[in-house]
């Protein structure tokens, strides 16, 4: 999120912990180097998904209601539709507090990485960052958002 224009969106701090929720939960090698082996400074899934839908409610209604705001247009939206929902039914079928290895192991989790995905890269590109860069520690995170 480097490149991203921090005050081009009305509420950019939102877009940034969508972004960096997606970017985590799209990222494999992510998963396995950071999550799994225990790596600190990148939280867990459980916070991902909580930054992911926190300030917004992306759990209760459409990514659609924040375009203009956190989301620059309707496609950017229904693809954070679509990887909000797949990461939810897995987290609603494993459980919240689930480690990252059950998450990993459900039938439908490359589906939701996939989602997750095409999801983090439209947004990343939009923001003229690079989609395939690691993603940034979460006090990185906490940084940029404070830092505008």
């Amino acid at each position: 999120m480097g490149g991203m224009p921090l005050n081009d969106m009305p509420w950019w701090r939102w877009r940034a912990n969508v972004r960096s929720a997606l970017h985590m939960l799209s990222d494999e090698s992510f998963h396995q180097d950071t999550w799994l082996a225990g790596r600190e400074g990148y939280g867990d899934i459980t916070d991902a998904v909580y930054r992911l839908v926190e300030d917004t409610w992306l759990d209760n209604w459409s990514a659609e209601k924040y375009v203009g705001t956190v989301f620059r247009d309707s496609g950017e939206a229904a693809l954070v539709d679509v990887a909000v929902l797949r990461v939810l039914r897995i987290m609603h079928q494993v459980g919240a507090d689930a480690p990252i290895s059950a998450f990993v192991a459900h039938h439908g989790w490359p589906e939701a990485v996939r989602a997750a995905r095409e999801a983090h890269v439209r947004l990343a590109v939009n923001d003229a960052d690079d989609p395939d860069a690691a993603p940034r520690s979460l006090e990185v995170l906490r940084i940029q958002t404070r830092s505008a």
